[in-house]
């Protein structure tokens, strides 16, 4: 074959790849024509270009060929778009998986479906789709299963994993965590019955009917228990049946902590769900420190008068006392003040319109006292303590007071539980850690392991980049891969969009080089 150019009616001139075949010339293949000399250069490289992909021999002397040194010249009249990839999103929350340390787990599976969990949450057959179309990646039925089965057996090291990252990238080191729990429901009304195993022994359904934080009523939950550090990274998961108390999650997992880690220091923060007098024992027996929050409302009528009048609704001023579940440290808030009193208020309307409407009402209003089924009056003793509890916040701890640890910094450490919140409104809403679309519990247990590891990942390029989760999306996202074919050689490319100045790219490359640097 070879190259030919000939002059056309219209004065342009025509590249055409020719060949000679029984003494006559036979187009092979017509480049382009134009009246543009520069266009005509351009066009002469494609048609060699087009032979050399057509031609399966090398030149013996290449260098007598000089046009064989330019690469992938395409004219844009010969260009089909045919697909669009988002490679680039891949590439980026892959790094981020390896930089959290999750790819020592081994699973491709867990990869490939936190990452999608990043990007677009789905059941697992619509992210095996999703996988398929945005990523090239193909994952077959066996491969998902076998993946997710292989995931339950991978906890300890899903979360060793998460502790290492914490220690070597957020100083770390036990001596603080925080624990909360939520709930998810199922969109079902059928609880899971406990079954008997080959050994007798009964085993728990754990979707059960509880007390769910969407009210749901009717609807089975599951109760997570999750454990961050100060940072609000996670460290630790724990799932329970629904009907399980709140209160009575904390001490499994700090236990577990403790044996898994061999942890001789740690103070656990959580709110005033985990207050009860058995919990505060076991955390002291086991020589741990405990920060909870306190519920005033049970605490002693002087008492609560005592530290009212001490306060005096004056800020950055510290009540602190003994009582039985610890040290119990108050102080003042305006900001809470008036948030009490406007809940008051609501509360006293809905008493003062029960007592004038009973029979519209069935449930007893909070300030109402019924002293006899036809005659309801406000209780004003409990009203008298609600404004004396008004604005005032209480903190309990067995940690010892001194001029280093000041109630100061006992309730600064109890504010950081905000982190723990946050983690689950990540989890619910940017994760969507539901619906599940799942029944059984292995299957459910490996859909939280999937959404921790998504946590980790958020969490981590969050406190990295002071981008949330859905800004680090929108940075992501819009760079597309796009595969072309040039029609005139038949050969397939793949251009990546610009990502100049996007500053994803910044914070990848500088992680890229530290850890090139570290190994």
């Amino acid at each position: 074959m070879q190259v030919r150019t000939t002059k056309t009616g219209s004065g342009s001139i025509a590249v055409q790849v020719v060949k000679r075949h029984h003494h006559k010339t036979e187009i092979v293949k017509h480049i382009g024509s134009t009246k543009d000399a520069k266009q005509v250069e351009a066009l002469i490289i494609l048609a060699h270009q087009f032979i050399r992909n057509a031609d399966k021999t090398q030149p013996i002397f290449p260098e007598l060929f000089p046009q064989e040194k330019q690469q992938h010249l395409l004219s844009v009249d010969h260009i089909e778009f045919t697909k669009t990839y988002h490679h680039f999103a891949y590439e980026f929350f892959s790094f981020f998986y390896e930089w959290n340390g999750f790819n020592k787990v081994g699973n491709s599976i867990l990869r490939d479906f936190a990452i999608m969990r990043l990007i677009e949450p789905a059941s697992k057959e619509t992210s095996r789709t999703l996988l398929k179309e945005y990523f090239h990646i193909s994952c077959s039925n066996d491969r998902l299963y076998s993946g997710l089965q292989l995931l339950l057996q991978q906890k300890a090291l899903i979360e060793q994993a998460a502790v290492a990252y914490a220690k070597t990238h957020l100083s770390f080191d036990f001596s603080l965590v925080f624990y909360d729990v939520t709930t998810l429901y199922f969109e079902t009304f059928k609880a899971d019955e406990d079954v008997t195993d080959n050994k007798g022994n009964t085993v728990e359904g754990l979707r059960k009917n509880g007390f769910g934080k969407e009210h749901k009523p009717g609807q089975p939950l599951i109760l997570i228990g999750l454990v961050v550090n100060r940072d609000g990274y996670p460290i630790g998961i724990e799932l329970f049946p629904g009907k399980t108390f709140e209160g009575h999650t904390m001490i499994p997992v700090v236990k577990r902590l403790q044996e898994k880690y061999a942890i001789k220091t740690l103070t656990i923060v959580a709110d005033a769900a985990m207050l009860s007098m058995d919990n505060m024992k076991e955390i002291a027996d086991a020589k741990l420190s405990y920060i909870v929050g306190a519920r005033l409302g049970n605490i002693p009528h002087k008492l609560i008068a005592d530290i009212s009048a001490y306060l005096d609704k004056k800020e950055s001023k510290y009540y602190a006392v003994g009582t039985k579940h610890g040290t119990l440290i108050c102080d003042y808030s305006n900001k809470r003040a008036t948030k009490d009193k406007s809940d008051r208020k609501k509360q006293l309307d809905k008493s003062k319109y029960q007592i004038d409407n009973p029979e519209q009402t069935k449930r007893k209003a909070r300030f109402v006292s019924e002293e006899t089924k036809a005659t309801l009056t406000l209780n004003e003793e409990l009203i008298k303590q609600d404004e004396l509890r008004e604005g005032i916040k209480g903190y309990y701890t067995n940690l010892v007071l001194d001029e280093k640890l000041t109630p100061m910094n006992i309730i600064a450490r109890y504010h950081d539980l905000w982190h723990v919140e946050k983690a689950f409104r990540m989890a619910k809403s940017d994760l969507k850690a539901r619906p599940i679309f799942h029944h059984k519990k292995e299957s459910i247990q490996a859909h939280m392991l999937i959404v921790f590891v998504s946590l980790c990942i958020a969490k981590s390029i969050e406190l990295l980049s002071k981008f949330s989760i859905k800004q680090v999306k929108k940075h992501v996202w819009p760079v597309q891969d796009i595969e072309f074919i040039d029609t005139i050689t038949g050969k397939v490319f793949l251009k990546r969009m610009s990502t100049k100045d996007n500053p994803m790219i910044t914070l990848w490359k500088t992680l890229e080089a530290k850890m090139q640097n570290e190994y």
